[in-house]
């Protein structure tokens, strides 16, 4: 179950095993930011999630693919960081590329359904 707002529907890609989501958009966005920041504090910082919940995400990804797909140098004098291995990239541009696959614009079947909707969905019960 999601628990993110959308103001319009929309598909949301999630890989699942057992009850841990591996991989879905957050952790994707964490991915994406500690590429670009360097740091997983500041990539947590940037999503305005904890360090400590950024780390989990990291460590269930991790668990169940064969290799980390972030890689960590601790901290000192010269300063820690983080980068996304080889294998992290690749886990993510496969997964982009499937988010592509499944937006309306581009896909027919997501279009179908989409059709399918009222066009004035009632709000949400919560």
């Amino acid at each position: 179950m999601t628990r993110t707002r959308h103001d319009q529907p929309c598909f949301q890609l999630r890989l699942v095993i057992d009850r841990d989501v591996v991989l879905g958009p957050g952790k994707a966005d964490l991915l994406e930011r500690i590429d670009a920041c360097g740091s997983i504090s500041a990539a947590s910082r940037d999503l305005g999630m904890s360090y400590k919940k950024a780390w989990q995400l990291i460590d269930t990804m991790n668990r169940y693919f064969p290799s980390p797909l972030i890689a960590t140098t601790a901290g000192g004098s010269q300063g820690g960081g983080a980068q996304v291995t080889p294998l992290g990239r690749e886990v993510l541009d496969h997964y982009r590329a499937l988010q592509r696959d499944l937006e309306p614009g581009t896909s027919r079947h997501a279009q179908a359904l989409m059709a399918l909707l009222p066009q004035d969905l009632p709000p949400s019960g919560d």
